[in-house]
């Protein structure tokens, strides 16, 4: 049957349809503490851990997709584009020392179609239930005249905790610390305007014979969460145990390293960082050879292969890289000085 709004291009049955084809994999999310969760107004989360802590610090971060969205509507590939804006969200507060409670999404496009929708919102959930967080709510928004067709939006926020003890960085970080980086799944969430600026007329199925895979494989991989390799180091202590070796985490994303890393660092104390240390990623070269982009400008924009890095003491470093159980580099080390970013080349 029409209707006014149908005919105006909102469709309310198409927006039920994405809730019915949904729903499972959003409570497959629940745990013990969810009170309330999709289909009410809001989510309710049971806060009574936070009597157990000694001084709970919650920690929020809210953060999008960006242009990415457009090679997956191009591409019609929408498998992976959920994790990205619940696994930057993770690592943005992993960075503060935090574990993620709840998660709540929004997508927004000019037509609702059910099926992608309920495929975006099941790879949010997938993350979610890697990270052992709720998605507890969201919102799904039909606005005809604001988005280009097939225009779409995804992004979210996410709530996390702390102990005040444990919030980073740590205020010990000095000159001698060394910086160790780990490696990134591809461009993350961050410089995909340019990307696409560089790319476009390409055909997404091409196949470039420096990354071996069709361009829209290399372009749509999801941004990797950083919690399964660094939680040991970030959560809570036991009485009794020996102190985490981590003073600080820098998550890289839009601005690079040149950008980021800066956030964390304390006035007078810098950052020198060998562009040797690791193999540049083929994407990144790609790009920059295609775009004929300065190197400092690629370190601006892009993580080069690096997104994250955690700082640690000299002597805690081999020790560290050991306990990481995946491939890291030491890419440099803090030293006195302006705070800011010098790259280097050492051979």
């Amino acid at each position: 049957m029409s209707s006014a709004y149908s005919a105006s291009g909102v469709n309310i049955d198409a927006g039920n349809r994405a809730v019915d084809l949904m729903r499972d994999a959003v409570r497959g999310t629940y745990n013990k503490n969810v009170l309330a969760g999709i289909g009410a107004f809001g989510g309710l989360f049971d806060a009574a851990e936070l009597k157990n802590m000694r001084a709970p610090v919650l920690v929020a971060s809210t953060d999008g997709v960006g242009t990415k969205v457009k090679i997956a509507a191009q591409a019609n590939c929408f498998e992976n584009i959920g994790r990205d804006p619940v696994n930057h969200c993770v690592n943005d507060i992993l960075v503060q020392g935090a574990r993620p409670l709840f998660f709540l999404n929004y997508i927004a496009s000019s037509k609702l179609i059910p099926e992608n929708v309920a495929t975006i919102v099941t790879s949010m959930a997938r993350a979610c239930g890697d990270a052992n967080c709720v998605l507890l709510g969201g919102e799904t928004a039909e606005m005809p005249g604001v988005y280009l067709e097939s225009g779409f939006d995804v992004a979210g926020t996410i709530v996390g905790l702390v102990e005040r003890e444990n919030v980073l960085p740590k205020k010990d970080l000095r000159a001698g610390d060394v910086l160790i980086g780990l490696r990134s799944s591809g461009a993350h969430t961050n410089g995909y305007s340019l990307i696409r600026k560089i790319f476009a007329g390409v055909p997404l199925d091409t196949i470039f014979s420096e990354i071996g895979v069709p361009l829209q494989d290399a372009l749509l991989a999801p941004h990797r969460s950083y919690l399964p390799t660094l939680e040991k180091f970030i959560m809570p202590r036991e009485r009794g145990e020996q102190p985490s070796p981590l003073k600080a985490l820098a998550h890289i994303t839009g601005g690079g390293i040149l950008e980021n890393l800066p956030r964390i660092l304390p006035e007078n104390v810098g950052a020198q960082i060998d562009t040797n240390a690791w193999d540049i990623p083929p994407l990144f070269r790609l790009i920059q050879q295609r775009g004929e982009i300065p190197t400092q400008e690629m370190f601006r924009v892009f993580n080069m292969g690096i997104g994250m890095i955690a700082i640690v003491a000299q002597e805690e470093a081999r020790e560290f890289q050991k306990n990481l159980g995946e491939e890291s580099f030491v890419i440099g080390e803090l030293g006195e000085g302006e705070k800011g970013v010098r790259l280097v080349e050492q051979s």
